[in-house]
């Protein structure tokens, strides 16, 4: 763990890790406009639902003072503790890392990176969502 947190994971490994350990908890941490605008993973084929926690707040774009608590608060109610494995998404897999080690130093043992995001990085067009991370990767999304 000498990155800060437990380490990188795919979006293929997170989706297995989700699916077959009960405990696996995926947290979204993009803001309110990407879950609106660009869309959601789709967790209700394997029976859950992922965490929605701004690790920055739009537009300000400004880190949540509140957020471990409020991670903390969600995981608890979904019926995880400090040894769930914890599955932190952003639309690259930047903004996850740093979500990742604040948990880890609020006491979350198993807190993982997942590489790619939602989207990816951006395609020869500048468009995100079609060469890596969950849409490219065809896993289950939704639009609100």
């Amino acid at each position: 763990m000498a990155q800060g947190y437990e380490g990188d994971v795919t979006v293929r490994q997170c989706w297995a890790n989700l699916s077959d350990d009960p405990a696996a908890v995926l947290i979204d941490v993009r803001t309110i406009a990407e879950w609106t605008y660009v869309g959601l993973p789709d967790l209700s084929p394997i029976g859950k639902a992922p965490i929605l926690a701004e690790w920055q707040t739009f537009p300000s774009m400004t880190v949540d003072p509140g957020f471990a608590e409020r991670v903390t608060k969600a995981v608890t109610e979904a019926s995880g503790d400090r040894a769930s494995p914890l599955f932190l998404l952003c639309r690259s897999g930047v903004r996850s890392i740093a979500a990742a080690k604040a948990l880890t130093a609020a006491g979350f043992e198993h807190c993982f990176n997942v590489v790619d995001g939602f989207e990816g990085s951006p395609d020869e067009n500048g468009h995100r969502g079609r060469i890596a991370g969950w849409k490219a990767e065809d896993l289950p999304w939704i639009q609100r």
